[in-house]
């Protein structure tokens, strides 16, 4: 006898909150992956990142951190580096948000683990109902933006390297400028 998608979920939920600290997971069906705390490098490029958008963020989203976005029906939780939210979802004393309330996951590829971001949560964001995804890769001196997605994946990609700009739709509606964000090596 199998365990049902929402009692898997429930028991991988479980186990994500009670890892020790330092360490955070992310759920994606079966798979969890566990992730250890960033580094000065990505803290100071999330930074750039997120003055930007909060310099254009219209007034009912406001931005979060380290928030996990869950969609349960589908067993996956996952916990972007920075999104934006309205705030009525955030009056909660939950981590936990619905993962379509999100107008962008924002994820800073780590070096140790980048398959997550380039391909779990490429596949995942536009299942969850999530219709914008910035990946920036300091390995790779690269942001790259993901959008329209359908349920099922995204339809367009833009790509652009460090110090050079990328636009980036409404809501937000600017230009994205890489020029400060710092590589890894």
């Amino acid at each position: 006898m199998g365990i049902c998608r929402q009692g898997a979920f429930a028991l991988l939920d479980e186990a994500r909150r009670s890892l020790p600290d330092g360490f955070k997971a992310e759920i994606s069906g079966d798979i969890v992956v566990m992730m250890v705390g960033p580094s000065g490098i990505r803290q100071r490029n999330l930074l750039v990142v997120r003055r930007q958008f909060d310099a254009h963020s219209p007034s009912d989203l406001v931005p979060s951190e380290n928030t996990d976005l869950v969609t349960p029906g589908l067993g996956k939780s996952r916990n972007p580096a920075l999104t934006y939210l309205p705030a009525a979802v955030l009056e909660t004393t939950d981590n936990q948000v619905p993962a379509e309330t999100a107008a962008i996951a924002v994820e800073l590829v780590s070096p140790s683990n980048p398959e997550n971001d380039w391909v779990g949560k490429v596949r995942d964001y536009p299942v969850m109902g999530i219709p914008l995804y910035l990946v920036v890769d300091a390995r790779l001196k690269t942001v790259t933006l993901f959008s329209l997605p359908d349920g099922r994946k995204y339809h367009r990609r833009e790509d652009a390297d460090f110090g050079e700009s990328l636009h980036i739709p409404q809501p937000f509606g600017f230009e994205l400028d890489t020029a400060t964000l710092l590589p890894y090596a």
